[in-house]
């Protein structure tokens, strides 16, 4: 595909405080969230001396730093998830207990407001020495989890130690200072978050000329000097405005990106904008895995080459599925088009909701889309950023259901819901969203402006959908009086809107069989099924009896499509019949090895005329 500069929007996101998530796929994993994952993450973060790190740096507490040098991050984001939690459901006890945390963490902030708990109990005089240290991708974190719980509580206390410390950057790095180049990105986003809720625009400079920093040769330290990695491993090759392609570690990557389409969508800048458009088309259409994975190789944790992307041997980072959703997120409000609410789709029903088991306390790593038998799902890593990410990534998905644009609202995501929205003309409108998406496609929702008025409504038309009807109710006059068009894949509907007007919008779900390019040579000759969003999978304990890629699925195979609500915590399931009529069931991949052991497949043998088919 040609590059595509699409047009500057600048849409406005809506927070999920606004947005009720009652819907009966994500409601009880929300509640799993809350009562499992959450709890468990705190726990660990005890156990394992992550809390306790800061009452050392604080002198509350005798002893060494516990853990790697970026623990500390894995605290912020739990605190961010607690946020997120408290600001849906208030809760006393959990809110009590992130105070403790947080009064260790003002504790510990050092008097010119540096804070990295390593550094200050194990080596003060290697501050700002080695730009791999992840010193200010822990700052980011504390900065995240200082505004939520800001917007969540009105406490003051983390935002007060998340300003000083970057004022305490501020003081040390920018034009006619240091140079400095953070190995792990993070703090780039993070400053645009703290700009956005302080409105102090030095936030928003430092995040700018962290960002110009790159690619100039001020780099140093472990990433650059292994002949394995190099710059271009923490994506410091080029700089931004000039970046083409994905390269090196895949979380890193994506979350530079989002930070660059935070800058497009606050000050508009046109060179960000391509190097976006370019670095996009490149990662989606050459590097990203059917489940939405990125990032092939466990060397680098990140990219190789164009088309690599093995099966058994993808490592696909929780992380990194979940950067994508925040990246993507980002385009889609700075530039107004589906294809990036597609990419958030496919990671929220693939990519990485496979990275938590449904008990919601153990977590994947690592995401194969292949696996003979030997990979599992633990409680916790040493390095435990992915349970952390789930932490604070679940709890807040209600914000990429909706979006406020200049002509009116945009529903981005299908799931049973209700919204308090706003339109850049001041009135408010209330939408009811009902659906047993995503294993039905039909959607109803109930617009209530609080007074009648013309504005448009935009509804995604999802990548896979291959038809769709919409009907417009309205007491009266049916359909009568709307205008409906196709925009940037949207079915766009204006008209004037009145309290209790209905649209139901009815997506074509049938079962796809999707083949990859032929530059993937991992693929060649294989399939994959898709249904809706939901991309499926063989296990092992469907298939009794049979052995690892001892089967095929016939070309012209037949699928029967049923709900189990028993099953796996209620999932639709494809059955179809293999080249010798042996019976073969489907399940949702982001369910896989929440069971017996056993292999696992998304990429099948596909058998044609008799025999397999190759490319």
């Amino acid at each position: 595909m040609a590059e595509q500069q699409a047009r500057l929007q600048a849409w406005q996101g809506v927070s999920f405080t606004r947005v009720t998530i009652n819907d009966e796929f994500w409601k009880p994993r929300l509640k799993v969230l809350r009562q499992t994952t959450l709890p468990d993450c705190l726990t660990k973060c005890e156990e394992t001396g992550r809390i306790d790190n800061f009452a050392k740096a604080a002198g509350l507490l005798e002893g060494h730093y516990e853990g790697k040098y970026y623990n500390d991050s894995d605290v912020y984001k739990v605190l961010e998830g607690i946020a997120y939690a408290l600001m849906s459901e208030r809760d006393a006890a959990l809110e009590a207990e992130a105070d403790r945390i947080i009064g260790l963490i003002s504790a510990a902030q050092e008097e010119d407001g540096y804070l990295c708990a390593y550094f200050t109990l194990e080596h003060p005089e290697g501050k700002w020495t080695d730009m791999e240290k992840h010193e200010m991708y822990n700052g980011g974190h504390l900065i995240e989890a200082a505004v939520a719980y800001y917007e969540a509580t009105g406490k003051r206390e983390l935002l007060e130690v998340a300003c000083r410390l970057a004022d305490h950057y501020d003081s040390v790095f920018g034009p006619g200072k240091r140079h400095w180049v953070e190995g792990h990105e993070e703090i780039e986003l993070a400053l645009v978050k703290l700009f956005r809720v302080t409105q102090n625009s030095r936030y928003l400079n430092l995040a700018l000329w962290l960002l110009e920093e790159r690619g100039h040769g001020y780099g140093s330290g472990t990433i650059w000097d292994n002949p394995d990695w190099g710059p271009a491993y923490c994506q410091d090759d080029v700089p931004v405005r000039e970046i083409r392609q994905v390269t090196g570690h895949a979380v890193r990557a994506m979350y530079l990106y989002t930070a660059m389409a935070d800058v497009v969508h606050t000050t508009g800048d046109s060179a960000y904008a391509a190097a976006l458009h370019r670095v996009w088309n490149h990662t989606v259409e050459r590097n990203m895995y059917l489940t939405g994975g990125i990032g092939p190789s466990r060397h680098n944790e990140g990219f190789t080459t164009d088309y690599d992307l093995p099966n058994e041997t993808a490592y696909c980072e929780t992380c990194a599925a979940i950067a994508m959703v925040f990246w993507n997120h980002r385009m889609n409000l700075a530039f107004g088009d589906s294809r990036y609410a597609d990419v958030v789709e496919r990671e929220l029903y693939n990519g990485t909701l496979s990275g938590i088991s449904l008990s919601g306390d153990k977590y994947f790593y690592e995401n194969p889309l292949a696996s003979q038998g030997g990979h599992h799902r633990v409680p916790w890593f040493e390095t435990s950023c992915c349970p952390t990410n789930l932490a604070r990534y679940l709890p807040a998905i209600g914000q990429y259901v909706y979006a406020v644009t200049a002509e009116g609202l945009a529903v981005n995501q299908y799931m049973s819901s209700e919204a308090e929205l706003v339109l850049d003309s001041g009135l408010g409108v209330s939408l009811k969203q009902s659906t047993q998406y995503p294993w039905n496609g039909r959607i109803e929702l109930e617009v209530n402006p609080a007074a009648a008025a013309g504005f448009s409504l935009r509804l995604r038309v999802p990548e896979w959908c291959s038809g769709y009807r919409v009907e417009v109710k309205a007491e009266g006059e049916g359909s009568a009086g709307v205008e409906e068009r196709i925009d940037q894949g949207y079915l766009v509907l204006s008209r004037t809107w009145s309290p209790g007007d209905m649209v139901v919008l009815e997506l074509e779900m049938p079962v796809s069989r999707v083949r990859a390019t032929p530059e993937v040579e991992a693929d060649r000759g294989r399939v994959a099924v898709q249904r809706g969003p939901v991309v499926y999978c063989l296990e092992q304990t469907d298939h009794p009896g049979r052995s690892y890629d001892a089967f095929s699925l016939p070309a012209g195979a037949k699928f029967q499509v049923g709900h189990r609500p028993e099953l796996l915590g209620g999932v639709t399931v494809l059955q179809s019949m293999d080249e010798a009529g042996r019976p073969l069931t489907f399940i949702p991949y982001y369910a896989w090895d929440n069971r017996e052991p056993g292999f696992m497949q998304v990429w099948v043998q596909e058998q044609e005329d008799g025999g397999l088919y190759r490319l």
